[in-house]
């Protein structure tokens, strides 16, 4: 299975993803895809196998992913400060690949119905949803 992890900021969200995919899933294929360089560097210091930085690495991995994970800004235009464009915001939500968004609060989008959990738990739901579609 091929995973694109895509965070901005300093990655942080992205780097405890990756690292959850390791400790349960070392098989996986990762791709870690940073709005910006020090995103992308804090990933693969996690443990991705391949990093890529910018509008162009968001799009193209975005389209040609399996899986698709970050927070939930990585979805909207303009959003994480203005680091996703309305481009990598439309080739994620156009992609086919299935796609696991993280509620974060800094995000000025509220989604009905969502529990109000820290980011570890989260993450740790996030590799239990990608567990069962690795089996």
């Amino acid at each position: 299975m091929e995973v694109v992890v895509i965070d901005g900021q300093g990655g942080g969200i992205g780097r405890s993803v990756i690292e959850a995919i390791r400790q349960s899933l070392p098989d996986v294929f990762i791709i870690a895809v940073g709005t910006n360089a020090v995103a992308t560097s804090n990933m693969l210091k996690a443990g991705a196998q391949v990093g890529a930085t910018g509008e162009n690495a968001v799009i193209y991995n975005a389209q040609n992913a399996e899986v698709v994970i970050g927070p939930i800004g990585i979805a909207f235009a303009n959003s994480m400060y203005g680091e996703i464009s309305p481009k990598m915001a439309q080739a994620i939500g156009t992609s086919a690949a299935h796609k696991l968004l993280i509620p974060v609060s800094k995000c000025p989008v509220t989604i009905v119905g969502i529990e109000n959990k820290n980011i570890n738990e989260y993450v740790h739901q996030c590799i239990e949803q990608l567990s069962e579609w690795s089996k």
